[in-house]
């Protein structure tokens, strides 16, 4: 899996996988779309990710049955 959309740098939010370019976690698209909210919420509270990065981290998250930061960086390849 390349690495365009999730960047993993221990200064930047505590080193938890995020939206590469921005301090939004991974994590918070998942939490979004497991409470009520949509993916358009989630696109409309953080502009700064794309509808093609958070689209790509749904399509590769798909396989994982575990969605944690280890197993996010894992399948990312990254860290």
């Amino acid at each position: 899996m390349d690495t365009r959309y999730i960047s993993y740098d221990p200064e930047i939010m505590s080193g938890a996988p995020c939206f590469k370019g921005t301090r939004v976690l991974v994590q918070n698209l998942f939490d979004y779309l497991e409470g009520s909210s949509s993916l358009e919420d989630f696109l409309e509270d953080f502009p700064s990710v794309s509808r093609e990065a958070a689209i790509a981290v749904l399509e590769a998250a798909k396989a994982p049955i575990c969605r944690c930061a280890c197993c996010l960086t894992s399948l990312f390849h990254i860290g």
